[in-house]
């Protein structure tokens, strides 16, 4: 499987609380902004902090977020390998085309692919 970039999402209890750890007592940049989210550069990844997206009391508050070329076929893949799927993949209100699964440990990895048409694909230069 080729992942073409990967980021750690945050899904916070208290995101403003969240926000201001990341953003002002650990003094981390500002990679972009979104209605309901915050991307921060952290090193060679990046944390995003999901105020938008809640949780059940079951769930992990951490989930990873993986960039792929298509992601039809890497739902394909990952179902001849045996996982189970979530989520299947889907077009989201934002743009993008997700698919949910869970690691062992019930962590939640989120296959994403950008459309071409995307604003993330767009240059901002």
């Amino acid at each position: 499987m080729e992942i073409l970039s990967a980021r750690v999402l945050l899904r916070p209890s208290d995101p403003e609380a969240t926000l201001a750890f990341y953003r002002d007592t650990l003094g981390l940049a500002i990679a972009r902004t979104y209605p309901g989210g915050v991307v921060f550069f952290a090193g060679s990844t990046l944390i995003e902090v999901a105020s938008h997206m809640t949780f059940d009391s079951d769930e992990t508050t951490t989930a990873l977020w993986l960039q792929v070329r298509h992601i039809e076929s890497t739902q394909r893949d990952l179902v001849s390998a045996g996982v189970s799927i979530t989520r299947e993949a889907r077009t989201e209100p934002w743009g993008l085309r997700e698919m949910h699964i869970l690691d062992p440990d019930g962590r939640q990895l989120i296959f994403v692919e950008i459309p071409a048409d995307h604003p993330l694909r767009q240059d901002t230069r």
